[in-house]
């Protein structure tokens, strides 16, 4: 007899879509490389479905240096013209200086703080927030913690990050607990 584990209902049955739910969203991170292609995942998906992002993120991975912010924040013209050519990421021109001008002010965020992990850590004093939802009509598109650190990113020169990308970013790297509270994962992302 097979059990089926309870899971969001967002992440439907594609099977990459529920291994990226099972295995990584909401996993609490703390490694900057990692939180560096999360922001520039989550702000390729401004306006997208998350799922066409999740799609491409390998061709993001190889179209940005691996995202290794050091080597994004020098990319040159001819990198910004090879982007733009690349069909297997999205060929927007805002999105992707975003992308190398967020890399910059990544390095400047790891300067100040020690690390991009102890500069966003710090909103929630190093703690997970627990969402303790039930239903996903109860997760919100944005909250005051996500409104504050993108109002800070925004200040430090990041572009594409507003406080619903944020939220989505801090749902996906474990700053934020919304598993709902009948999915599996739930307690062991707490």
């Amino acid at each position: 007899m097979t059990t089926e584990k309870t899971r969001c209902p967002w992440c439907g049955t594609e099977p990459s879509y529920v291994r990226y739910h099972d295995e990584e969203w909401g996993v609490a991170v703390r490694d900057d490389r990692v939180l560096f292609e999360f922001l520039v995942l989550e702000s390729a998906q401004a306006g997208l479905s998350w799922w066409t992002i999740l799609r491409k993120r390998e061709n993001y991975g190889r179209a940005f240096a691996g995202f290794d912010p050091v080597a994004v924040a020098g990319f040159s013209d001819a990198d910004r013209s090879r982007l733009l050519a690349d069909a297997g990421i999205v060929r927007n021109r805002a999105k992707i200086e975003a992308a190398i001008g967020n890399a910059a002010a990544f390095l400047k965020v790891q300067q100040e703080f020690g690390s991009f992990a102890a500069y966003q850590w710090r909103f929630t004093e190093g703690r997970v927030v627990q969402g303790e939802r039930r239903t996903m009509a109860e997760v919100p598109s944005t909250t005051p913690l996500a409104e504050a650190m993108a109002k800070d990113l925004k200040a430090r020169g990041f572009r594409f990050l507003g406080p619903t990308v944020i939220y989505a970013h801090l749902q996906a790297t474990g700053v934020v607990n919304d598993h709902l509270q009948g999915c599996f994962r739930h307690s062991a992302c707490a």
